[in-house]
């Protein structure tokens, strides 16, 4: 796995998180379903990221899919709504975004998820987070993506056609919420381009996966 390179220019300090109140960009989608996007919400990501890779107990899965069992590609990690957070960092954030979207349909926020992509052969597949409650019910998703620079893709499920792309990575935030589980799907593609490993942190309601 490819390795982090951290700031020529550091200059110390810990992670930290920026303020959501009037940073949050809305982007309206169809059918009830929005994205807020947040460039940059942690601060100092890549001491963060380096914490994670060696603190997080990483496993690796293999599924049924068709008439074969493959291997995911990406590791996992997940954390309950009663388990300690791998890092005091991640339960401030749960506890930030629980507060910032309180009363929002789905925001009562919950468990953390973690994904390894340790390069650009890892990826998602397009889906859309609709085990438990999201299947029939408003939810939010909430995205933290430490380390390099990865495509989050997503499009509507009704209509198909081009998708919306961002690069995201670095400590960005993307909350996807309303109906975005239900009506789009979500995906980060494999790459042919050199890339390093990428973390993403999931926060997600109890009951949703």
């Amino acid at each position: 796995m490819a390795v982090l390179q951290a700031s020529l220019f550091d200059t110390g300090g810990c992670p930290a998180l920026r303020s959501l109140d009037g940073g949050l960009r809305r982007i309206p989608l169809t059918d009830g379903a929005w994205l807020d996007h947040l460039p940059g919400w942690v601060e100092r990501a890549d001491l963060l990221f380096e914490d994670l890779v060696g603190a997080v107990p990483w496993r690796s899965e293999r599924r049924v899919m068709y008439d074969r069992t493959v291997a995911v590609p990406r590791l996992l990690a997940s954390f309950g709504e009663q388990d300690a957070p791998p890092h005091p960092l991640l339960g401030a954030a749960r506890s930030r975004l629980a507060r910032h979207y309180q009363g929002v349909p789905g925001g009562d926020l919950a468990t953390i998820g973690l994904c390894l992509y340790r390069d650009g052969t890892d990826s998602v597949a397009w889906h859309g987070d609709t085990i438990g409650r999201g299947a029939t019910e408003d939810t939010l998703v909430a995205i933290v993506s430490l380390g390099w620079h990865r495509t989050l893709a997503l499009r509507s499920r009704r209509s198909g056609g081009r998708s919306l792309r961002f690069r995201v990575g670095g400590g960005d935030l993307l909350v996807m919420g309303g109906s975005c589980q239900r009506t789009w799907e979500h995906a980060v593609p494999k790459t042919g381009r050199s890339v390093g490993p990428r973390i993403s942190i999931q926060f997600r309601p109890s009951g949703v996966a």
